[in-house]
């Protein structure tokens, strides 16, 4: 493992502010917590006070997700990324030890919105576009069965979220007709990209619940991509859970991309380069904002590709989550948030069933799934603020 790599595994919260780490160091003695800091450049910008074990007052969640790339390939001195490796994490936190957890796609993205582990299909990403055959539940709330559409008794957060009186929105870019999906029993026609047309809803988690689907929700709130520049005009119009996903080309998955351009990271961190800053002066965002960028799953070539945290283990239905391995591998997530001292880095490990326990943390809802058994985000993301 090169020296760069090695130094960014210990286990320290590096904070860019000697007046920030200083503040801190006196906060995080008195509540008993074990963080090193290290002063260096004045931080990009300032972050509100919040010294507390509670979750800060965030109403506003904005989740991106890229694909299939390992935390070295993306945040390592190499990066193709330069405005997520470099500009995005100085306006924020870097967690090193964020993982995905499972291969192949559609598993992770499950997982972040309703703490279901994944089964052989969704593990294949669900060619065919069946229905969930459940057989029973086991804790913690795992349906036991194999399939692609849960039925309704399995939750996700929008349900919660809505049953609360509280709001959703998934931005699906090429989707163009809301809430997508193919024909039910029929072959997923998009799992190939087209010109014109690099949808994948593997990538879009909400059209695989019969809770969202026979409701409406999914029609109502699930919707293409150039819909959020308006909704992000006016905190009114902003939800309180803004889910996005980028195209094929977009998120990095393809590479090079049936359009010509290069994909993977570049085309990632062009595509990102031009939607945070529109995130990132939204008044939604300013006022209580937290954004994710991450990924759903490392690259599943790599030797660590499949590794895991947080206690992951096998499930009911797959007794290998990541298929050759416990995970999904490491990823690296950033989050930005008025909350946040800005270039600071953590190595906390988190997965992304600890990202729906967040989210269900700061809405006061009851974790679903393995989120119960997940650490949400806590003092060592927000305390060094």
């Amino acid at each position: 493992m090169p020296p760069l790599a090695r130094a960014l595994r210990r286990p320290r919260l590096l904070a860019l502010s000697a007046a920030v780490a200083a503040s801190t160091a006196v906060a995080i003695a008195g509540a008993g917590a074990s963080v090193a800091l290290a002063g260096g450049a004045p931080a990009s910008a300032a972050a509100r006070p919040y010294a507390t074990t509670a979750p800060p007052p965030i109403r506003h969640v904005f989740v991106v997700n890229l694909e299939n790339k390992g935390y070295d390939q993306t945040f390592g001195p190499d990066s193709p990324a330069p405005y997520l490796s470099k500009t995005l994490t100085a306006q924020g936190q870097l967690l090193t030890e964020y993982y995905g957890t499972a291969h192949n796609s559609l598993g992770n993205y499950i997982a972040q919105v309703s703490g279901q582990g994944p089964n052989p299909q969704t593990q294949g990403d669900c060619q065919i576009y069946s229905d969930f055959v459940q057989a029973g539940t086991v804790a913690p709330d795992q349906a036991v069965g194999q399939g692609c559409v849960y039925p309704s008794s399995v939750q996700t957060v929008a349900d919660q979220l809505e049953a609360k009186g509280l709001t959703w929105k998934a931005y699906m870019e090429d989707m163009g007709t809301s809430c997508r999906h193919p024909e039910p029993n029929t072959q997923d026609d998009t799992q190939q990209a087209e010109v014109g047309d690099q949808y994948a809803a593997r990538h879009n988690p909400f059209v695989y619940f019969r809770s969202l689907l026979a409701s409406g929700s999914c029609e109502r709130n699930d919707v293409d991509l150039g819909r959020l520049p308006a909704d992000l005009a006016d905190s009114a119009t902003t939800a309180n859970l803004t889910y996005i996903t980028p195209n094929l080309c977009n998120d990095g998955h393809d590479s090079p991309c049936v359009d010509g351009r290069p994909g993977g990271l570049v085309s990632a961190d062009e595509w990102l380069r031009t939607w945070v800053p529109r995130i990132l002066a939204a008044p939604a965002f300013k006022e209580d904002g937290l954004l994710v960028v991450t990924f759903d799953e490392a690259d599943s070539n790599s030797p660590d590709g499949a590794d895991a945290c947080c206690g992951e283990g096998p499930g009911p239905n797959s007794p290998l989550p990541g298929i050759y391995g416990m995970g999904g591998g490491r990823t690296g997530a950033v989050l930005v948030s008025p909350f946040i001292a800005s270039g600071t880095w953590n190595d906390t490990a988190y997965n992304h069933y600890s990202l729906l326990r967040s989210i269900e943390d700061f809405f006061g809802l009851a974790p679903l799934g393995y989120a119960s058994e997940a650490r949400g985000f806590g003092y060592d993301v927000f305390g060094a603020a």
